[in-house]
């Protein structure tokens, strides 16, 4: 979904739903999941 956010160039959109799913979790952070939640939300800031 934040990928489609930001694909249509709703960037802020996607920034608000995905980081506090991210920063729910307290582990795992060396997942691939995690990691690409990590990736876009450094391009989306």
């Amino acid at each position: 979904m934040e990928r489609l956010l930001r694909d249509q160039g709703d960037r802020r959109g996607a920034f608000d739903l995905l980081t506090p799913v991210y920063e729910w979790f307290t582990e795992g952070f060396d997942s691939t999941d995690l990691r690409e939640a990590k990736a876009l939300l450094v391009e989306l800031s």
